[in-house]
């Protein structure tokens, strides 16, 4: 059973205040994908929300996660989750902001480094190896001097918030298109979108 199981994790921070900041990209498109299986997000055990479903009938199970941790502590939940489930690491893929690609991209990998994000190194460390997947939705560079962590828990900017459902609904395709059809055919669409 847990073979066809899909840890989908999407990160950011907790509480209304930092809902609609970039760092919390990755918990937007979690909602959205929410809504594609018409589950509400529920409190688990494990410090996080959860939302159970399949892709399609018939089709992976996915389980949404959103940890309840700040960022830089979300290897806990994650790792708890994915024991809970039976989910293997190669089944588990991370939903975040990326400064290193621009606003309004979705580029997708396995393993490799985290590019100084401490959400990821924290999933890394939790559990043990850094080949999961990582869908990297991104929110683009600081303008000027602005330091990078102001700058990810601020809001998107008004010309952003208006392409941003459009950035969502991309990511939340690039997650079923890695399940349904593996990383490359994910990455051949999604990479040749974006040059």
């Amino acid at each position: 059973m847990a073979e066809n199981t899909w840890l989908v994790a999407g990160l950011g921070n907790p509480g209304p205040g930092y809902s609609r900041n970039r760092h919390n990209v990755g918990q937007m498109v979690l909602d959205e994908l929410a809504s594609r299986l018409g589950g509400a997000f529920k409190s688990h055990k494990a410090h996080a929300q959860v939302v159970e479903g399949r892709l399609r009938p018939g089709g992976p199970r996915l389980i949404l996660g959103k940890p309840l941790t700040f960022m830089n502590l979300s290897g806990g939940p994650v790792s708890a989750l994915a024991k809970f489930y039976g989910v293997e690491p190669d089944h588990v893929i991370a939903v975040h902001d990326e400064i290193d690609i621009p606003f309004n991209t979705v580029k997708l990998k396995i393993g490799g480094g985290e590019g100084g994000h401490n959400g990821l190194r924290d999933i890394s460390k939790a559990l043990g190896t850094k080949d999961y997947y990582r869908v990297r939705v991104g929110v683009g560079r600081p303008p000027g001097r602005m330091d990078t962590a102001d700058y990810v828990l601020k809001d998107f900017a008004a010309a952003e918030k208006k392409e941003l459902p459009f950035l969502i609904g991309d990511s939340a395709d690039a997650v079923e298109l890695l399940i349904d059809e593996g990383l490359l055919a994910a990455q051949q669409k999604f990479h040749s979108n974006s040059q």
